[in-house]
């Protein structure tokens, strides 16, 4: 039992001890059956404060066999897996978590250097029974030990991309990193199974990567891993109902998060909501927002109407294949917001290849990072979008019609100004407000065919449901036709409480004018 070779199990005791547990163990069954296979290196990047060194003290405290861990996990998932008591404590283990290697390190060589310095110290001393080669290295340390045990080793590399951060321009320093991990971990017959965890996939230079014998499992794809990325749906509802907090908060606040069509909740957020009680930015408390700031600031690939869209709730495209998995090579908006997914500002679905902001928690880091620097309009038409809810909940059509002109008017230095596309985007900024009591969908189902904007109420809240249609070079009675005629009421045909049509039409060929007609619905009555 040491610090690096074959550790106890200390740690995750007290993450099972912790008050909220949430037991993510059958992780574990996974890597079992990848063990000692070519698809035992895997490599999982996901934010920071989603679970990475708990999974990776977990897995210390079931494979090392300086442990024994059988009471440990006798109540958890894994235990009843096939797999459990083939695997439990039965390898060599190696934990590194390299930041704090990096705590006296002035440049990658002290690193490097520091790494090679404690392992060989601590096998040479824990392994003091094998006879060693004449010519020490890690590689023929670990060969050595190998060959005259027959015990292979579990490597578990903690933040592994924190040099990819720290010495984020010092590219002689990461590959220099790059070859030392290379030359210990790949091809290795003593290696059983390699578990590297971080905040980003592993660095590529041109089309190839130094460790490209590793399976990555990411943000823009965590492929089988997802429900181990952070909480699932299931598990937060079973934390509401103990903790008796609203679900539908909790959803609002932390959910978004969508890695291959499972919803995925910020694990940290959801653990200090629950255990305060209340509803908070808990997350990007642990950075500043400044990270953020200084990728949304940049003006270059067109960045900022992109930003602007995201931040009105618009899903974007994005391509993450060119993107070189490092803090400052950027070609082009989609390098920017592939680094956001990564870093874990926005989300990102595998399938239709697009990117938005996941929850009201992101949501807010965002507002903060726009407050100044070029901004100024953005911010006016969130800040008068409590005014425009009011003006359309008391069928103020004509104040609707202002505010809504005022705050396209105030963005067409960034938004496209003449199609319908902008319109809705222009929309939901002055309509901002709103997401705090409602729950807001673009194009939803209903009748005979999908309404622009509808509007439902969240629990709690006494205000009607609307139903929003926009139009482009037609009139804003034409829209509420098409609201009744298209049926598209029968979206709502669960909710029992009152509802507003909103026709909202704007004309470039009208001193670009827009109008607004509002009608409470009568049931029955089309």
């Amino acid at each position: 039992m040491g610090i690096y070779i074959n550790p106890d199990n200390t740690a995750f005791i007290k993450a099972v001890e912790s008050e909220i547990y949430v037991d993510k163990s059958l992780l574990i069954s996974f890597t079992n059956k990848v063990i000692n296979t070519l698809q035992s290196n895997i490599c999982v990047s996901r934010p920071r404060r989603f679970g990475k060194s708990m999974a990776a003290e977990m897995l210390v405290a079931y494979y090392s066999c300086g442990s024994n861990s059988r009471k440990l996990f006798q109540n958890l998932r894994i235990a009843q897996h096939p797999s459990f008591e083939k695997h439990l404590n039965k390898y060599n283990v190696v934990h590194l978590n390299i930041p704090n290697f990096m705590e006296d390190a002035e440049n990658a060589s002290d690193l490097i250097g520091f790494i090679k310095e404690d392992l060989l110290d601590e096998l040479l001393r824990t392994f003091s029974n094998v006879q060693m080669p004449k010519r020490i290295t890690l590689t023929s340390v670990f060969a050595a030990i190998f060959d005259q045990l027959k015990v292979p080793f579990v490597f578990i590399i903690d933040e592994w991309d924190c040099i990819f951060r720290e010495y984020k321009n010092d590219t002689a320093a990461q590959e220099k990193y790059l070859t030392f991990l290379r030359n210990i971990l790949k091809n290795q017959p003593y290696a059983a199974l390699i578990y590297m965890t971080g905040i980003l996939p592993i660095k590529k230079y041109g089309d190839h990567s130094a460790l490209n014998m590793f399976d990555e499992y990411c943000m823009t794809n965590q492929r089988n891993l997802a429900e181990f990325t952070g909480f699932t749906e299931t598990e937060v509802k079973e934390l509401c109902e103990r903790y008796q907090m609203d679900f539908e908060m909790t959803k609002h606040w932390y959910d978004g998060y969508n890695l291959k069509g499972m919803s995925i909740y910020n694990p940290r957020s959801v653990v200090m909501s629950m255990t305060g009680h209340d509803f908070d930015s808990y997350w990007t408390k642990t950075e500043t927002y400044e990270s953020l700031k200084k990728y949304i600031q940049m003006d270059s690939f067109g960045l900022r109407e992109i930003i602007t869209k995201l931040i009105s709730g618009e899903h974007y495209p994005v391509n993450s294949d060119k993107f070189q998995n490092d803090m400052v090579t950027f070609n082009s908006a989609d390098d920017v917001l592939t680094l956001l997914i990564h870093l874990g500002y926005l989300t990102y679905d595998f399938d239709t290849e697009t990117t938005w902001i996941p929850n009201a928690e992101v949501q807010k880091e965002f507002l903060n990072s726009i407050e100044d620097g070029g901004w100024e309009h953005i911010m006016h038409s969130l800040q008068i979008s409590d005014e425009l809810l009011e003006a359309t909940l008391h069928g103020n059509s004509e104040r609707v019609s202002e505010i809504i002109e005022q705050v396209h008017d105030e963005n067409t230095s960034v938004l496209q100004y003449n199609n319908e596309n902008s319109l809705s985007c222009v929309l939901s900024l002055g309509y901002y407000s709103a997401r705090k009591n409602y729950m807001i969908y673009r194009e939803l189902a209903g009748g005979k065919g999908f309404a622009d904007l509808v509007f439902i109420p969240r629990k709690g809240c006494t205000n009607p449901a609307m139903i929003v249609e926009l139009k482009w070079k037609h009139s804003a009675e034409t829209a509420i036709e098409q609201i009744k005629k298209k049926e598209y009421v029968n979206c709502l045909k669960d909710y029992t409480g009152e509802i507003l049509l909103v026709g909202i039409n704007y004309d470039k060929d009208s001193d670009k004018k827009h109008n607004c007609v509002i009608e409470n619905y009568i049931k029955g009555i089309s």
